[in-house]
Order: structure tokens, then sequence, then C-alpha cells
């Protein structure tokens, strides 16, 4: 017998047990499912979960000031119609969606800074903002109205269009863009918020205020012997859109595939009957075009 090759063999022999077991081992976690780290997780996990949006954070900017659209509930937790929407096209798409109170004059700059991925703060498409950020499809459709003083003798835009009337408008609203190109006669007044315009009419400081017919109907009913509200249209009605930056066109396509869902699916008809269901019974009382009238 060859010395060498019996001293090498019980070596050899050794080895051939060690590869065995590796490959048993190797086998095991295959049949297991084990992973580096631990995870238990397969390559197919690992694609499935690439291939959705689920858990990935969409930023939401909204100014919490306009019930029942954007507001706070009573522990400060936003609230409203335009809250639900946008949370259930969040769990259609397998979004994590987190809301931030944003200022009115900040919300376009949170999408260019990368600061939101998407602003709905009942907000008018117009061509001005279109050259900052692109706007989805309507989702809803809006039309100004004037809350007047009781004692401001307005009955009609053109009333408001004197020397020494003064109109309120929030700044940057479409009110004041009106305001500011037909209403030349008059003195503009901008003001941060509505509210503060509201309290202008109802103490006398301000003939009228422009703003959306929902906003008007309910501080002429909040305040109806201080206030008129004159509902006669003076111009077409306005467009609300969902703004993204500049060229994100997945999340533009998901979001209108799922507004032009919402309005087949009933999704409009339950926010109308759980946020704005007596409103819906006045506008239809006075003749006026409803908010998701797309028509």
């Amino acid at each position: 017998m060859n010395l060498s090759l019996s001293r090498s063999f019980p070596i050899a022999k050794a080895a051939l047990a060690a590869a065995v077991i590796a490959c048993v081992v190797a086998l095991t976690c295959s049949l297991a499912g084990c992973a580096s780290g631990g995870t238990g997780s397969s390559s197919a996990d690992a694609d499935n979960t690439s291939a959705s949006t689920d858990g990935k954070t969409l930023r939401v900017a909204m100014e919490l000031a306009y019930p029942p659209f954007e507001t706070k509930d009573d522990a400060g937790n936003p609230e409203g119609l335009a809250v639900d929407f946008i949370r259930d096209f969040g769990a259609a798409y397998g979004y994590d969606v987190q809301i931030e109170n944003t200022a009115w004059d900040g919300l376009i700059p949170s999408l260019q800074s990368d600061k939101a991925d998407l602003v709905i703060s009942s907000m008018t498409i117009t061509d001005e903002r279109k050259q900052s950020v692109d706007f989805s499809d309507a989702y809803a459709m809006a039309q100004l109205a004037i809350l007047a003083n009781a004692d401001s003798g307005v009955a009609s835009i053109d009333d408001l269009n004197q020397p020494g009337k003064k109109v309120a408008v929030k700044t940057g609203s479409t009110g004041d863009v009106y305001a500011t190109k037909n209403l030349t006669n008059a003195e503009i007044v901008r003001l941060a918020d509505e509210s503060a315009c509201v309290t202008e009419v109802v103490q006398g400081k301000a003939d009228g205020f422009l703003y959306d017919q929902l906003t008007i109907y309910r501080n002429h009913q909040a305040n109806p012997d201080t206030t008129e509200a004159v509902f006669i249209p003076f111009q077409d009605a306005e467009e609300w859109g969902i703004a993204v930056k500049k060229g994100d066109t997945e999340l533009l396509d998901q979001l209108n595939a799922f507004i032009a869902q919402s309005k087949t699916d009933g999704e409009f008809d339950r926010l109308t009957e759980k946020y704005l269901a007596d409103e819906k019974k006045a506008f239809d009382q006075y003749g006026f075009k409803w908010f998701f009238d797309f028509e």
C-alpha cells in the first residue's frame, strides 16, 4: 500500500463529509426560505415588494383652514372631504399618506422645494399656476359668489365695481385674481385667510368678500343679520385640481385614474353625504352648480 495515499485518505474522507454537510445545509436553507440576515424573505418576495407602492410615503400639503374640505378635528388631526379623498387614493395605490398643514402661499413652493409630493387644497386650476406645477383632471367644480355687508347695497358684481367700495379677498385666491382684473374701480383689501375677510364684511369695514359659493353660503348662514349672500353667477365654474411637481407623470396618471373612477363608483356621493348633505340640498334648491357636477 502506498503510505502517502493511506495517510491522505482520512483527510479526503473528512473533506467529502464536510462537502456533504454543506450541501445539506444549503438545501435545507433553500427549502426553508433562508436568506442572509435571517429575514426569511425569498427573491420572489423581494420582487413583489419592489413592484408595488406598499409602504411608500406620499407627502401631501394642504391648508387645513377650509372646512369641510380641509380642516382639523378637535384633537388637531387632519379632517375633511379632501382628507378622506386623498387617503382613499393612498389606500387604492398602496401609499402611506402623510398630511402636512401648510399656509396657502407655501403650497406650490412646497412642491418646488421637494417638501411635498402633491397639493390638494381646493386649489383652482389656472394658467399662471400651470407654469409652476402640473395639475390633475378636475376633482371638483366651484363658482365665485359675494358675501356683502347687509348695509352695503351690493346686489350684483357691478355694484362692487364702484369708487368708494371696498372688496375683501384672500391673498392669492381666484377671488383676488378676479377682483384685481375686473373690479378696477373698487379698493381691494387683501387678507391672509377667509375668516379675516368675513370679519371685515361683518364689521362693515368691507362692502363685499369674493369666494366660492359654499364659503359664502355658510358664512351668510352664520351671520344672517349683518350679511347678504349674492349668488348671481358672474363667471364660469372653476375647476379644482391636485397639483404635483412638474414632470411627475407617474403620480399624475394615478391621480387621474382615481378621479375618473371616483366619478362613476359613488366616491363623490359618499363624501357629499358625509360632509355636505345639507349644503347639497340648499344648492339644489337655489339651482347652483354642485361641486361634483362635471357635466
